[in-house]
């Protein structure tokens, strides 16, 4: 038994020895990680990227479309911490898609290089708005970099804008002269599951992208640089050139369904369908327009119908709560589910299946009212009251509102269905709260109210970032909010950011706020 050990040893030492003589690099491989992949692999994961603010998240309370009176699953505070960074690992996904297209195949100019500069400009107006000044040129160098200074906010926008208008060419190059003997990896779009490789499809969510890009620099129109109405003018001047959305059925959006499941769905019907309420910021705009949506995406409060004896067919049951008000009396109010005093959301539409409806990224109805913001604010010309028409039409027929006719809209409550006669056109637009006011700030107001109506549940940040940029509507404040009663105007940066690149992160600041305090009341450039 000893002479084993004895043996045993010798042989671990000399294959320990012979090791020696392998160079670091060769154990450096993880060999389980494969080195190369297909491009088409990689875009798959920026696709799935671009979805990170889903329906019924945090960002949505923020939004106010909803609120959570049960602390076990939030709450609306807007006491904001430090921005996710995460983002950047994406940018890195990026620049190895475009890698991997090039090793197979892939001319300099293709469809992953093209959907590259797109994903970008997508990614680092997300960032930008929620922050300020960013990392941008010496953070594409990665590892070789781990400290990079901090580029302004207007030269990310100048980026951005350009990776656009790049996207655009490229896109337009490769639809015009497609490769048609060049079918390599590298060359042919593969494993899009939003538009199906369509890149006509892509050019135009670039391009109406780029008109949200400069609906949002609204109050930079002095800029010489940036040209923001010029470049508005050109865009929508040149559909040949720059092609947009056109109807709903080109909208960017990811498609939900039993595998990939609406966050909102059956599994969790017995958890929290009564731990959310509306929100009266969405809710109660809603009722007071007498608009439908509020039967599609609400249930009437318990309190309206059990004790006040109205029936679901009532605009006028349907309560949202304030995302102001403290969680603990919200919490009370809603204690008792059959005198519940605040609406929670549809259970028929968001809990019945595992698909409740698309999860909107861009869509037609902001390119709608983003046209009408430009006509009324003089930027270009044109029947500002048509597209703003166009945008309350197509929003209502995402919910499957009749609009085209007078016709019917369906409530079903507690297995009984309630009929509600509805006619766009000769009822609910001739109201004197809808009809168009005109091109002043009364119309303005409006095109800006029905826009944030139409991002309900979708598009991210930008229900928050139009009310940051106009105060329209107006949010609510109070306990519930934190903040001392304040809507904050960003996240601060990461932790990480000031403690491993201290000094580009304190130069960051002092440039944008005039001192070294990462303030979440602080106003950015963008809103300056």
């Amino acid at each position: 038994m000893k002479s084993f050990k004895i043996l045993a040893l010798a042989a671990l030492t000399g294959l320990a020895l012979s090791s020696c003589n392998k160079k670091f690099d060769e154990y450096y491989v993880n060999t389980n990680k494969p080195a190369q992949v297909p491009p088409s692999l990689v875009l798959g994961g920026v696709l799935g990227d671009i979805n990170k603010d889903q329906p019924w998240s945090i960002v949505m309370r923020w939004n106010q479309f909803d609120c959570c009176n049960y602390n076990y699953y939030g709450d609306q505070r807007y006491d904001w911490g430090g921005a996710d960074f995460s983002t950047y690992f994406s940018l890195t996904n990026i620049q190895q898609m475009e890698k991997e297209a090039s090793r197979l195949g892939g001319k300099d100019v293709n469809p992953y290089t093209a959907l590259g500069k797109f994903f970008r400009a997508f990614f680092y107006y997300r960032m930008t708005c929620l922050v300020g000044d960013l990392p941008m040129k010496e953070a594409a160098k990665g590892e070789n970099n781990l400290a990079p200074v901090y580029d302004s906010q207007k030269q990310v926008f100048v980026q951005i804008l350009q990776w656009l208008e790049d996207a655009n060419t490229q896109l337009a190059q490769q639809i015009a002269n497609p490769d048609k003997g060049n079918t390599g990896e590298g060359q042919v779009l593969k494993g899009d599951f939003y538009y199906g490789n369509d890149l006509t499809q892509w050019q135009r969510a670039v391009n109406s992208f780029r008109l949200r890009v400069l609906v949002t620099l609204s109050a930079k129109t002095d800029d010489a640089e940036l040209k923001v109405v010029q470049q508005f003018k050109d865009i929508t001047g040149n559909p040949a050139k720059y092609p947009l959305i056109s109807g709903m059925d080109q909208n960017l959006q990811f498609i939900y369904n039993n595998i990939n499941k609406y966050p909102s769905n059956p599994d969790n019907l017995g958890f929290d369908a009564t731990r959310y309420n509306m929100s009266a910021t969405y809710l109660n705009t809603l009722v007071s327009l007498n608009d439908p949506r509020a039967y599609i995406t609400a249930e009437p409060a318990t309190k309206q119908i059990n004790k006040l004896a109205k029936l679901p067919s009532d605009i006028t049951a349907y309560v949202g709560a304030s995302p102001g008000e403290s969680q603990e009396d919200m919490s009370s109010r809603m204690a008792n589910v059959d005198t519940a005093e605040y609406s929670v959301r549809s259970r028929s539409r968001y809990y019945s299946s595992y698909a409740a409806e698309p999860g909107v990224i861009l869509g037609y109805p902001e390119l709608c009212f983003n046209m009408a913001e430009a006509i009324n604010r003089g930027w270009i010309t044109g029947d500002a009251e048509s597209w703003y028409k166009k945008g309350i039409s197509a929003s209502m027929s995402f919910y499957g509102i009749p609009v085209a006719a007078p016709g019917i809209v369906t409530k079903t409550y507690k297995g009984v269905r309630y009929e509600i006669s509805f006619s766009f056109e000769t009822g609910y637009y001739q109201q004197p709260t809808i009809k168009y006011k005109g091109n002043d700030a009364a119309g303005l107001k409006q095109i800006l109210t029905q826009k944030y109506l139409a991002f309900f549940e979708n598009s991210g940040w930008q229900a928050y970032i139009n009310w940051r940029r106009t105060g329209v509507p107006a949010f609510a404040v109070g306990a519930g909010t934190g903040n001392s009663g304040i809507i904050p105007k960003r996240f601060k940066y990461p932790d990480s950011e000031r403690a491993s690149n201290t000094v580009n992160w304190t130069a960051a600041l002092k440039s944008q706020f005039g001192g070294t305090t990462d303030d979440i009341n602080g106003d950015m450039w963008l809103v300056k």
